[in-house]
């Protein structure tokens, strides 16, 4: 079972603490995470853009001069794609771009990349978060304490505004709770921090 240290939000270990091989100690699964993935953007997606083709812009099908003696090219309609105001080729239309996953598969990716995070020490584990005042300098502290330059994500057992409040300006860095963290929240931060209540919760959901 593989057991990681825990800090305090100074950077300091307190502790350590024994993971679940159930969720941390998986088969790196790199074409599971991938489809996983890319179904989750693409449900993300709302697929409303829309254009109009030649027969639904408006004018009509007359044709605009005759065919052979003006010396122009010969046109139908002023329908065309080539006319300005004329209609889109292949014009992109309202679909529906959802994917379905299985929840089996859907575990399956989320704990090969949790674990491959563990494995490349880029899971760190608190004690517990608690800001003094719900100010972003507050929370920069932290990420001073752990020499944070880079893309990081913070999962919390259960959702704390002032903690939220304070994260909401920092770039690169994400607030997310147990119950609603995803395998793309994993994959896309260079770190993910857990506090040890939302490591437990994470263990309960998915052993």
């Amino acid at each position: 079972m593989p057991k990681v240290k825990v800090y305090n939000m100074g950077a300091e270990v307190v502790g350590n603490m024994t993971l679940s091989d159930d969720v941390f100690a998986c088969e790196y699964n790199e074409p599971l995470i991938h489809q996983v993935i890319v179904a989750q953007l693409n449900n993300e997606r709302q697929g409303t853009k829309s254009s109009l083709t030649r027969s639904e812009v408006r004018g009509h099908a007359k044709k605009p001069w005759r065919q052979k003696g003006t010396g122009r090219a010969r046109q139908g309609s002023t329908k065309g794609p080539q006319w300005t105001g004329g209609g889109v080729v292949f014009a992109p239309k309202p679909r529906d771009f959802t994917q379905k996953i299985n929840k089996q598969v859907r575990w399956g990716a989320f704990k090969s990349a949790i674990s491959a995070k563990l494995a490349q020490n880029e899971v760190v584990v608190l004690d517990s978060i608690k800001l003094d005042a719900p100010k972003t300098k507050e929370f920069d502290k932290i990420l001073e304490n752990f020499k944070i330059n880079k893309s990081v994500t913070f999962v919390l057992a259960d959702i704390d505004k002032d903690i939220l409040r304070a994260a909401n300006n920092i770039p690169n860095v994400k607030v997310t709770y147990a119950d609603v963290l995803n395998t793309y929240d994993i994959v896309a931060s260079n770190k993910v921090f857990f506090t040890k209540d939302a490591i437990k919760k994470v263990e309960e959901a998915y052993k």
